[in-house]
């Protein structure tokens, strides 16, 4: 049974680009321990809904609570309790994992002890034991992608955004993950996951939100949107609520190109 007090809570929440309305009053709950899959098509709002959750954009319309906390009134507080894992993101390769990881926990307020013994615990589990004192600057993206989702998880956060977290992960590393988001959830922890990858998404997802031009148009387990779409994948309801034309249509129109 889920508590009474949702963990993130947005009401009401609208954003505009200059006369653009990109996020249309989104009205969202979202409890502890869940694991929401954020889905939608590209310019549908997910990635604003992100960078206002972690308090990268305050000049919205509506109002939001992280575990009770106003974050335009008190962003550092609402910031820590949130762990952000991009799919992009800016390393300072003239460093090693091991000394921006330990720039994150100062961040954080974290013990050095606890941050130290942690980082190399995680490192060690992605395989990057060898590699913690290598300037980043020679790393692949998925070595990046594995001191990213590090970094987010390192100072043990109650909340836990992933967008894109397995972009450029080996096959290994993504069963990592995705036991790992498993795990997580049942230690209490909420994942507000974002991504395309819809096969991935139906099978970790507690709940789907499904945004499309800055409204959501569909909330609930896969199982209820199943039942209402009368489709038997993820993909299938994806495409069935957001696509304009038919994809087979499309891929043929994109097949005449070559006769």
């Amino acid at each position: 049974m889920e508590p009474t007090a949702p963990i993130i809570r947005l009401s009401h929440v609208r954003k505009f680009y200059g006369s653009k309305e990109v996020l249309k009053g989104i009205d969202l709950d979202i409890y502890p321990g869940q694991v929401i899959g954020y889905i939608g098509p590209n310019g549908a709002g997910k990635s604003t809904t992100v960078k206002i959750l972690c308090g990268l954009i305050s000049d919205y319309e509506g109002s939001i609570e992280i575990k009770g906390v106003n974050p335009k009134e008190d962003p550092v507080t609402a910031k820590g309790y949130i762990g952000y894992i991009p799919e992009l993101a800016e390393l300072y390769d003239v460093l090693t994992p091991a000394e921006f990881l330990s720039l994150m926990a100062e961040l954080y307020n974290m013990d050095a002890t606890v941050a130290q013994e942690r980082m190399t615990k995680m490192l060690a589990a992605f395989g990057l034991a060898d590699h913690m004192h290598e300037r980043m600057d020679t790393f692949s993206k998925g070595m990046r992608q594995k001191v990213l989702i590090t970094s987010g998880l390192l100072h043990n956060p109650d909340i836990i955004i992933l967008d894109e977290p397995l972009s450029g992960l080996d096959a290994n590393s993504v069963i990592i993950v995705k036991e790992l988001i498993s795990k997580l959830s049942k230690e209490g922890k909420t994942i507000f996951y974002c991504s395309h990858m819809m096969d991935v998404v139906e099978k970790v997802s507690d709940r789907i939100v499904l945004i499309n031009e800055g409204t959501v148009i569909a909330n609930g387990t896969f199982e209820e949107l199943k039942a209402q779409q009368g489709d038997s994948s993820l993909e299938k309801i994806f495409a069935h609520l957001t696509a304009q034309t038919s994809l087979t249509d499309a891929a043929d129109q994109l097949m005449n190109a070559f006769d």
